[in-house]
Parts: C-alpha cells; sequence; structure tokens
C-alpha cells in the first residue's frame, strides 16, 4: 500500500511540475511605480490603498465604512502617481501633459476615479486595504496616444502586373524563378539584453534611423483597441500569442534609442523583409506586433 501511495505523489507531482514551471516562463511584464504598477502584458494599471478609520470610532458600526473610504481615496491618490508615470513614448510620459495640457490631466485624473476596486481586505485592527485598477486601453488610449496616429484605410495587396505573353525564344535552359517573398501575419521584436523599456507608443526603427513600424503605419482604432504592440517577457510566449498568430517575423533588437529607451533599432536586413510585401502593412496596421524585454 506504501509503495502506491508514494507512486501516487510522484505521478501529482509530475503533473503540477510543467504547469508551475509554464507559469513561471509565461510571466507577466510588469513594471513597479511606487505603490502601485503597471503590467504591461495585460494592459492595466493597478494601485492600493490604507484606510483608517478615526480613532473616535473605533469598534462603532461607521468604523469600517470610514475605513473604506479613506482607503479608496487614498488607492485613487496612488493610481494617479502611477499614471502619471506611464510611459507614452521613448520621449514622453503622462505626467508631462500636466506642463503643456491642464485640460489632459483633468481628463486623466477623471479616469482615475472611476478606475474599478478589484480587491478588498478589512484588518483585525480596522484597517482596509482596497486594489484600484484601470486599463491602458480605450478611453486612456485614446486620450494620451499621439494625435499622429490617424484612422488607416484598408491596405489591398499590390497584384502581380499581367504581360502580354512574349513569342517563345529559344534558350539553353529555362531561368530560375524568383523566390516569392515571405507574408508574415505579425512581428516579434526580442529586445531582450539591451535594457529596452515598454511604451504606449514605441517605434522600431532601421540602423539608418528610418521608421519600419510607429505612429505612421498603425490605424488608430487598433492601437486604442489594444495598444500598438502587446509585451511578453518570453520569446515563446510572444511567438505563441494570438496577437501575431501563427506565422510572425522575429527580428533582434540591436540597441534602443531616445531617452525613455522605447524606441529599438532592428538590422535593415530584417527592415526589408519587413517591407518586401503589402500584406505586412496590413499587420502593421492591425498593430500586430509583440515586443519582448527584460
Amino acid at each position: 500500500m506504501k509503495k502506491y501511495a508514494i507512486l501516487a505523489i510522484v505521478f501529482v507531482g509530475l503533473l503540477i511540475l510543467p504547469a508551475s514551471v509554464y507559469c513561471q516562463q509565461f510571466q507577466d511584464l510588469v513594471e513597479q511605480i511606487g505603490t502601485g504598477d503597471i503590467n504591461w502584458t495585460k494592459g492595466i494599471i493597478q494601485a492600493k490603498g490604507i484606510g483608517v478609520p478615526p480613532e473616535k470610532y473605533y469598534g462603532k458600526p461607521q468604523a469600517r465604512p470610514m475605513a473604506l473610504r479613506a482607503a479608496k481615496l487614498d488607492a485613487m491618490r496612488n493610481l494617479l502617481e502611477v499614471t502619471k508615470g506611464v510611459r507614452i513614448s521613448s520621449t514622453t510620459l503622462v505626467k508631462d501633459f500636466a506642463i503643456t495640457s491642464d485640460i489632459i490631466m483633468s481628463q486623466v485624473e477623471g479616469m482615475v476615479k472611476g478606475a474599478q476596486v478589484v480587491h478588498q481586505e478589512y484588518m483585525s485592527d480596522g484597517t482596509v486595504e482596497v486594489t484600484v485598477q484601470m486599463s491602458l486601453m480605450g478611453g486612456f488610449a485614446q486620450l494620451i496616444l499621439p494625435v499622429e496616429i490617424k484612422q488607416v484605410e484598408s491596405i489591398t495587396p499590390v497584384p502581380p502586373v499581367q504581360k502580354e505573353p512574349l513569342p517563345p525564344v529559344a534558350t539553353p535552359e529555362a531561368p530560375e524563378p524568383k523566390p516569392v517573398p515571405e507574408v508574415f501575419t505579425g512581428m516579434v521584436i526580442d529586445a531582450r539584453g539591451i535594457n529596452a523599456r515598454p511604451a504606449m507608443a514605441p517605434k522600431i526603427l532601421n540602423e539608418s534611423g528610418e521608421e519600419v513600424y510607429g505612429s505612421a503605419y498603425v490605424s488608430r482604432e487598433f492601437a486604442v483597441q489594444q495598444g500598438m504592440s502587446g509585451y511578453a517577457k518570453d520569446l515563446t510566449a510572444a511567438q505563441s500569442n494570438q496577437r501575431v498568430t501563427n506565422s510572425p517575423l522575429t527580428v533582434k533588437g540591436l540597441r534602443t534609442e531616445g531617452h525613455g529607451r522605447s524606441d529599438i533599432i532592428i538590422s535593415n536586413a530584417d527592415a526589408s523583409r519587413l517591407l518586401s510585401a503589402s500584406e505586412h502593412l496590413s499587420f502593421l496596421k492591425k498593430c500586430r506586433v509583440m515586443i519582448v524585454v527584460d
């Protein structure tokens, strides 16, 4: 009996181990800011707040609701600070809008006040801890994404030009057919090891500094709904993400550019492969791009 029990434990362990390895391997890309964080993989911002009831209300029915209210206010303040630290591009943070536009910042503050409470915990001493959450997509993205990102019309693949057949010419041997350009369904940039940082509106440049992906390539509706790019910490997770579907082009980031380190340089050869077919402009328009960072 003891032998069967040991075998059962080993079997269960083998079942659990792959799942734990999988979870560890496909860890979300989370950037800590103060008492909150930005989950770039899920596209959400979270912050915590703590509330304590006034001392004279300890032990009274009003204590818990007052502590909860104080915790929510604290969480909203913290969430606003985290939101101000969101990187829009390699040169701009959300807090930079406080200098240039009071209207935009007031709208951001309004969105923060409407954040969702996703967790609340009551402590034995009467303290309450609250976690609030807000999406990087939707209204927030519509507000802060660069105005250069416009609605892009449908991109139609260019058909090959049909020419009139020429009379047959005797040749010693048939010419070799020209290689057909590869067609990809998305792009994965491996930016590990170059200290790249996530942003709402990253740019991908070739070695000559020419933009091969950025605001000019995407359609605003897709950028607002799902972000200009997805982020992951694992290359396999990025390559298998439904965002880039089943045949993505994978390229290596050579270095970053800009103070915020969000613009990534790729080789001229990879840039040429990316822009080799009109079908690729279609997936760029739809923001089918994943970026892997440390």
